[in-house]
């Protein structure tokens, strides 16, 4: 994040605006809109600013620029066509601490003036950084058409019972849930429609009919973080992670999909990495009956899916033992993901008419597989966590009667910008793993399907790191 983003109120204070043509304009109207006393330094004004003056809506000082006029500034804006006078006014608000804009050159600004979506007292502000203003304000026209014109007037709404609600909820994490109920259901669509009065009222009754005092009920949500691209997340995923009180998620699930979770919410990492657990399995269980147990909505992130190799089975197993609420919500799994996102099609009707998942390692830590029925002719075998077991995976099944040119797959990160494909066969796979730096989590794919992806392959990112 390059910069902060951050909201200040201007109203009352005094900022500074060196220039006098449309784009100063257009500065000097937001900043009256926030409420700011407004000086502009300029020889000669456009014929907005003129307006401006003659409304006595801004202070005009006919002259040239002096740093001098920036005492006492709480923001300062340089916009004019003059190279020097910009770097003047930005040196002698550095000088003095003022934080300053110059239009058009992101170098010069200690903060920027992002797009504007304003549902007063609801703001919402887009920023490229700088990188591309253009592209701010297209993310902003379709933001425009997301945000509904009633949410100002639903804001004030919820000013209005603010105090009231808090007082009457005795738990932070129930009068949370009141709201979002009011928030996302009719009574915001009243607002919405204009039926501000009726929506107070229904409001009011609401309030009067909830139990102020009782503990909120706890609920577990056993929730699909797909292989790694955030996109590939489902709605319904989405939306638990945002009302979540706290996300108790593997390793597996990549930093994007965590980006999205609620930020108030307690994160909890319980990853596991070969022969080191963050937390035992059956302390995990435990977890999420104790926090349930608490009247919190848990959210379980996992990558890929809950019930592939996830271990979702054993953990609502505990919960369903303890009488604890819970839901599942899929996810996308990880050889579907990366399969796609490899160019290798799982099943196709020249090459493989059935495909099966198996683990690359079993609770023991041993590859004790029913191999016989893995090799099997056209079908696609998947190994989920098969990094550190390829040389033997490949040597069982060719033991096994797969011939040793049987093509194979390693999957790096897939779906994600890490995303590598090593392909070979079952006899050169393991030699060009070990000559490669692969980082987990990996997958590997077995089959005359992997032959295809020399013509299918389509995602091929560049590195992050």
């Amino acid at each position: 994040m390059d910069f902060l983003p951050i909201f200040m109120n201007l109203r009352g204070r005094s900022c500074v605006l060196v220039g006098g043509g449309e784009v100063a304009a257009r500065k000097v109207a937001l900043l009256l809109e926030a409420g700011a006393k407004v000086t502009v330094v300029a020889p000669a004004l456009g014929p907005t600013l003129r307006n401006f003056v003659t409304g006595r809506k801004v202070d005009h000082r006919p002259e040239l620029f002096r740093e001098d006029v920036l005492e006492g500034a709480a923001l300062a804006f340089a916009a004019t066509d003059d190279g020097e006078v910009n770097r003047r006014v930005h040196d002698a608000a550095l000088a003095r601490g003022i934080p300053v804009n110059v239009v058009d050159q992101p170098a010069l600004c200690t903060f920027i003036m992002p797009s504007i979506i304003d549902r007063s007292p609801v703001v919402a502000a887009v920023s490229t950084g700088g990188a591309s203003p253009v592209l701010a304000r297209l993310i902003r026209a379709r933001l425009e058409t997301l945000v509904p014109a009633g949410y100002g007037r639903l804001a004030r709404l919820v000013t209005e019972f603010r105090d009231r609600v808090k007082k009457h909820f005795k738990h932070p994490p129930q009068r949370r849930r009141f709201w979002e109920d009011v928030l996302d259901g009719p009574i915001a669509e009243q607002v919405y429609s204009g039926q501000e009065d009726a929506a107070r009222s229904a409001l009011q009754r609401k309030l009067e009919a909830t139990d102020g005092d009782a503990a909120p009920q706890g609920v577990v949500y056993l929730v699909g973080g797909g292989p790694g691209d955030p996109d590939l997340l489902t709605f319904r995923a989405l939306r638990l992670m945002q009302q979540a009180d706290v996300v108790v998620h593997d390793r597996l699930v990549s930093q994007g999909v965590l980006d999205l979770v609620r930020r108030d919410a307690e994160r909890i990492y319980a990853g596991k990495e070969r022969d080191n657990h963050a937390i035992p399995q059956e302390d995990i269980n435990k977890l999420l009956v104790r926090l349930a147990k608490e009247g919190k909505r848990v959210v379980r992130l996992k990558g890929g899916d809950p019930f592939i190799f996830g271990r979702g089975g054993e953990e609502i197993e505990t919960l369903a033992q303890e009488g604890v609420p819970f839901q599942v919500v899929p996810g996308i799994t990880a050889a579907a993901g990366c399969a796609s996102y490899a160019g290798i099609p799982l099943t196709h009707r020249d090459y493989a008419q059935s495909v099966v998942f198996a683990t690359g390692h079993l609770r023991d830590g041993s590859l004790n597989l029913n191999w016989k029925a893995l090799v099997q002719p056209r079908q696609t075998i998947v190994f989920y966590m098969g990094l550190h077991g390829v040389r033997e995976i490949c040597r069982e099944l060719a033991n096994h009667g797969l011939p040793a040119k049987t093509a194979a797959a390693l999957i790096q990160q897939g779906t994600t910008r890490n995303q590598r494909v090593y392909t070979g066969n079952l006899e050169t796979l393991p030699d060009i793993v070990e000559h490669s730096q692969v980082r987990a989590p990996t997958l590997i794919i077995v089959g005359d399907v992997v032959r295809l992806r020399e013509k299918l392959a389509w995602f091929e990112p560049t590195p992050v790191n």
